[in-house]
């Protein structure tokens, strides 16, 4: 474990390799899983700042549920997190002519309609981050999927990209700039 400030961070995001390789996956993350996108409290915030500008790049079937269910939902297990049809695809997964998944959210961010690119649970995957008991404590742990990221892993060591460096945007904006560098910087003395 790399500990910077409150964050402890797995090993193997410093020395394992990964870049997402969506034309093999599909987008396989905003659709697999126990349960939507886990959501910080104050997400649930920005998810009901950006929703009407969001709703347009949604199907049908999406908006139904989230009429329905509602833009973010309680899980016992996980806390918030994105509703999902049928226990699958996130409400707000779009899927593109190519029959790839992508994030409804951050396509509105990226055509300029919304300032939040999307939440920084599916930002930093396949970096999972979860708090203590006490709440101080973070952990930072590197969990591909096993069947659904095997491209990426395989992508990421061919291109020789760390998980900290594919990662390098979500995480500087999960902990911030300094972090970054302390880790980039225990990466590379790890190397040696």
């Amino acid at each position: 474990m790399i500990a910077i400030g409150h964050v402890l961070v797995s090993d193997e995001i410093a020395r394992e390799q990964f870049v997402c390789d969506l034309t093999k996956c599909k987008g396989a993350c905003c659709v697999d899983g126990d349960a939507g996108a886990p959501l910080d409290k104050n997400e649930l915030k920005e998810i009901d700042k950006v929703f009407d500008a969001v709703v347009p790049y949604l199907n049908k079937e999406s908006v139904d549920e989230i009429n329905k269910q509602g833009r973010y939902v309680y899980d016992k297990e996980y806390g918030w997190v994105t509703p999902t049809i049928n226990n699958a695809i996130c409400v707000y997964g779009i899927t593109d002519k190519y029959g790839i998944v992508k994030c409804g959210i951050e396509q509105a961010y990226l055509d300029k309609k919304v300032d939040w690119k999307k939440p920084i649970s599916c930002h930093l995957f396949p970096v999972i981050v979860t708090k203590s008991s006490d709440g101080v404590t973070e952990f930072a742990n590197y969990e591909p999927r096993e069947d659904n990221c095997k491209t990426a892993c395989s992508l990421g060591k061919k291109l020789k990209v760390p998980v900290y460096e594919f990662l390098k945007e979500s995480l500087t904006r999960k902990f911030g700039e300094p972090f970054y560098q302390a880790l980039e910087a225990t990466a590379h003395h790890m190397k040696k």
